[in-house]
């Protein structure tokens, strides 16, 4: 299971439950990419599911920023030189930014890592009734 963890403060624009996709940028020798990511609600929570094959959990970083949940990481590259043919699978470093609407338990959020796909279910607060007197 992945751990959750709040990170610095910043300003983001997006008022709606989004992903944000980077895409292919050059930053020196670096390219940063956004894997396929799917976010989607149940009953009882709300469940983002991330494809990030070929690595391992402890390179998996997960992040609460305000109300974004920052997945992160990098997918190394194999040191071996090859001609290809055709190149899709993308390597180096990644990032998913999901906001995060209120309403959600993050405090019980858990992460699961199998088979090539990250989940993260964050579940809905529960409602506190409030009795009134009078």
């Amino acid at each position: 299971m992945a751990a959750f963890s709040r990170i610095s403060e910043s300003k983001h624009e997006t008022p709606f439950l989004r992903f944000q996709s980077r895409g292919w940028q050059v930053n020196g020798k670096t390219y940063s990419w956004s894997p396929p990511t799917d976010v989607f609600e149940t009953d009882k929570c709300l469940i983002i599911k991330i494809e990030i094959a070929g690595m391992k959990q402890s390179d998996i970083s997960i992040d609460i920023e305000d109300n974004y949940l920052v997945v992160s990481g990098t997918r190394k590259e194999s040191i071996e030189r090859r001609a290809y043919y055709q190149m899709e699978i993308r390597f180096g470093d990644f990032t998913a930014t999901i906001e995060i609407p209120k309403g959600l338990d993050l405090e019980n959020s858990e992460a699961d890592y199998e088979d090539g796909f990250l989940t993260i279910s964050i579940p809905y607060t529960k409602a506190t009734n409030i009795q009134i007197e009078g």
